[in-house]
């Protein structure tokens, strides 16, 4: 006979404990040097991916149509010639035959009306190369078009430099992107009197004023009005208040309201352990969190109601028996289930975490949490609230029974 584990001896000291972790959140989200690193999705203002890249060269054109030029990291470099009085020409540049610097700018300088300037050792690898995403890829014949580089010893730029650079600033945060060596930030600059154009300015040219002109490369750049902002907040509040109904209406209709309330508990407090890691660990929260917070409530809801079939069935089979320990014997049986069923999730979910960077691994991180408080509050926070129900109505019961004699 598989020996029954007593879960219920431990439903206090587990409730203790989530109160306490939740507690921590709210002083974290109220903390002046905490709160919630919102992400450009939730408030106004612009934020900015740059890399402290070199320029190699810049690129002008002056016959006849319109150039753009396309790169694409790594394997090759495109030249498109369109126009009215022009037939569309297509130059694609692969790196594989032009290795380095001087190798492209030789083949660049064969393209009729491209002009090249450049500003890095020629021997330096094509492979190495990066686009700026500030800048227009149509040419001009007066400001030449910049591609950068990185080479693969590039030296880290501390944090600390590049927050120095804005001191004085108003309003502007600087987040590690990436390894060191690929010397990747974040900067997110909130609302203010100045224009989306004037505020990349800014970025870049108070950059350049420390690190030197040329040196800096805009990957990505956005801009969040104030309204759609608020727009974006009230979404996902509503999202999760959606989902909390329906897991609710889900489980009352299927179980009992006991049951249904004991899972939006176990389900809120997901959520609440979650975004208390986010605050203490100074995570980003954008519309990539509110992703992997509603993955969580899919996928703790879906643990509970395994439980709680296991639970009905159990109480059926030995009706005679204590609810507690029919609840003792549910979660025991189905012990092996959930565990084999998150550490497999769980292991993809790693791979996720440690092969990637950025907004993926936040939402990994997110859901490593997720999932391993949802095991946690399967047991001891929708089962214990399901057993503190039946307690009570026992308690009831007897009162009225009392009363009546």
């Amino acid at each position: 006979m598989k020996k029954i584990i007593p879960f219920s001896k431990y439903f206090f000291p587990a409730a203790v404990l989530s109160v306490f972790l939740i507690a921590l959140g709210l002083v974290g989200v109220f903390h002046k040097d905490r709160g919630f690193n919102m992400g450009i999705d939730f408030q106004p203002g612009l934020l900015q991916e740059i890399q402290f890249a070199p320029t190699a060269f810049g690129l002008t054109y002056s016959g006849p149509g319109n150039a753009s030029v396309f790169l694409t990291p790594g394997s090759y470099l495109e030249i498109v010639i369109a126009g009215a009085m022009v037939d569309d020409i297509g130059h694609r540049i692969d790196f594989s035959s032009y290795p380095t610097l001087a190798d492209l700018a030789g083949r660049l300088r064969e393209i009729e009306g491209i002009y090249i300037t450049e500003n890095a050792p020629s021997n330096i690898r094509t492979s190495w190369l990066l686009q700026s995403a500030q800048s227009s890829p149509r040419l001009d014949s007066l400001n030449p078009f910049a591609l950068h580089y990185l080479p693969e010893n590039a030296q880290p730029i501390d944090i600390g430099e590049v927050r120095e650079s804005f001191e004085g600033a108003r309003a502007v945060s600087v987040q590690v992107l990436g390894t060191p060596e690929e010397r990747r930030f974040m900067i997110r600059m909130e609302d203010s009197d100045l224009s989306a154009e004037e505020r990349n300015e800014f970025v870049v040219r108070t950059l350049e004023g420390v690190f030197g002109y040329g040196e800096v490369a805009v990957t990505r750049s956005e801009f969040v009005g104030a309204r759609f902002a608020r727009q974006l907040s009230d979404q996902a509040v509503f999202l999760v208040s959606m989902t909390l109904l329906l897991i609710l209406l889900y489980c009352s209709f299927r179980f009992k309201l006991q049951y249904a309330v004991g899972a939006v508990i176990a389900i809120i407090h997901n959520a609440l352990i979650t975004i208390t890691f986010i605050v203490w660990t100074g995570m980003e929260f954008n519309t990539i969190t509110i992703a992997a917070i509603l993955t969580i409530l899919g996928y703790s809801i879906n643990d509970i109601v395994v439980v709680f079939d296991r639970l009905k069935e159990t109480r059926k089979i030995f009706p005679d028996d204590s609810f507690v320990d029919v609840l003792n014997r549910a979660i025991t049986e189905t012990l092996s289930r959930t565990i084999i069923t998150t550490v497999t999730t769980l292991l993809a979910v790693s791979c996720l975490y440690f092969f990637t960077t950025g907004t993926m691994k936040d939402f990994a991180a997110a859901l490593i949490v997720g999932m391993i408080t949802g095991v946690y509050a399967t047991i001891f926070i929708a089962m214990g609230f399901v057993n503190l129900w039946d307690i009570q109505a026992r308690k009831s019961d007897k009162k009225k029974q009392a009363l009546a004699k």
